[in-house]
């Protein structure tokens, strides 16, 4: 069954109350700060950034010079560090060239010259122990690459094969690395 359009009656429209609050922190006009107070506040703003500023260029340049400072002190490090190595070399070379001045003595005592010889070789290898270079001599040891290069092979059958047999040339480490590897002859099995 259809509503009779006249019998029915439009409900009521309620309006929604919108309601306002109040702020909370009204300001009135007298509170509100002068432009003398307003151009104050931002003279002070200035001087403080500007004070802050000065700061972040002292803290930025304090920074560059230690920058340099470290870069210099590098570059001296670099530069000089073999100094003590070489103070202590000059020995070595001093002792060298007395044994040379004796050797071109027509009246040169051989036997003195060979212990100024040996004596001189200690001084090198001192010299070379206090700075952490040591020699590499694997007579008899088994063949390493890491450490030996092989310039020949020997059939030999009383060794075992990759056993140094000759070292022909020492080789050297740097505080653990290699700087130059012995030059040596490798037992090969008999053919």
């Amino acid at each position: 069954m259809k509503a009779d359009p006249q019998t029915l009656t439009p409900e009521p429209i309620q309006e929604e109350a919108i309601l306002i609050s109040e702020p909370e922190a009204v300001v009135a006009l007298d509170d509100m700060p002068t432009p003398e107070e307003l151009v104050a506040e931002r003279d002070a703003a200035r001087a403080d950034a500007a004070e802050m500023r000065d700061q972040l260029l002292r803290a930025r340049a304090e920074a560059e010079n230690i920058r340099r400072r470290h870069v210099n002190e590098l570059e001296k490090a670099h530069k000089f560090a073999l100094e003590g190595f070489a103070r202590e070399l000059l020995q070595v070379r001093d002792s060298l060239e007395l044994g040379h001045q004796a050797a071109l003595d027509t009246a040169v005592n051989v036997e003195k010259l060979r212990e100024g010889t040996e004596l001189t070789l200690k001084l090198l290898g001192d010299v070379m122990e206090k700075f952490g270079v040591t020699a590499v001599d694997p007579l008899e040891q088994p063949f390493d690459p890491a450490f030996h290069q092989a310039i020949s092979m020997q059939p030999r059958a009383d060794v075992a094969p990759n056993t140094v047999v000759a070292v022909v040339q020492k080789g050297y480490v740097l505080n653990g690395r290699l700087v130059r590897p012995a030059m040596v002859l490798v037992s090969s099995a008999p053919s």
